[in-house]
């Protein structure tokens, strides 16, 4: 059965120097490596970049307490994703349906900026929690990274799949759909990158996939 990394994961230096900073500046949070959230049943895996310093760095729960939660779980519960009231705490009543969510590094990084020696780090987790979802029919990457993360945790080259917002790229060796959009931070919410009309549709897009 798959397990997220523990407090125990030494991997990566920067990270874990940057988790005692933290322990230190906010003893009340978490400080360490992020629980997915939602059911290894699930036809859909939503992947993101790394844990928020005070959003799932904080609360142990992928974008929760996050401005990029703002926008990712409304759409879940618009298109029948999710039940329940987002109040970004872990012990909140939102429940997914259908849906887990997690991130490419599991660990929060300092100024939300991950290395590529993480990422390989912590592709392990994220080969084995793909492994460990048998209905897995989509992957939904928020981001360019998290689209390179899972193309190299598949052993896929980045080349073979071009990250564009709203593309969709069937993976015939794992019989799998990946579908990307920008991520839903609050940079690209507030530059115009990316609307909440345009994740609408991404997510409205997994409802014909995932009937």
């Amino acid at each position: 059965m798959f397990k997220c990394p523990s407090f125990e994961c030494l991997k990566c230096p920067r990270l874990l120097e940057f988790r005692e900073q933290n322990k230190a500046k906010f003893p009340n949070y978490h400080n360490g490596p992020v629980e997915s959230f939602g059911s290894l049943e699930a036809e859909i895996l939503v992947v993101g970049l790394a844990p928020g310093l005070n959003g799932a760095n904080q609360t142990n729960r992928p974008f929760t307490n996050d401005y990029a939660g703002d926008i990712l779980y409304p759409a879940l519960k618009k298109f029948g994703f999710a039940k329940g009231e987002y109040q970004k705490v872990k012990n909140d009543s939102y429940e997914l349906i259908n849906v887990r969510i997690t991130n490419s590094v599991r660990c929060v990084p300092p100024q939300n900026k991950v290395t590529s020696e993480e990422i390989k780090a912590c592709r392990p987790y994220l080969q084995a929690e793909i492994s460990a979802m048998p209905n897995l029919k989509v992957i939904l990457c928020l981001g360019s990274v998290a689209h390179g993360a899972v193309l190299q945790a598949l052993n896929y080259k980045k080349s073979a799949c071009k990250f564009a917002h709203g593309a969709k790229h069937f993976l015939s060796n794992h019989n799998l759909i990946l579908i990307d959009s920008y991520h839903t931070s609050r940079y690209n919410i507030n530059t115009g990158v990316l609307t909440v009309d345009m994740f609408d549709k991404i997510v409205e897009n997994l409802t014909e996939i995932c009937k």
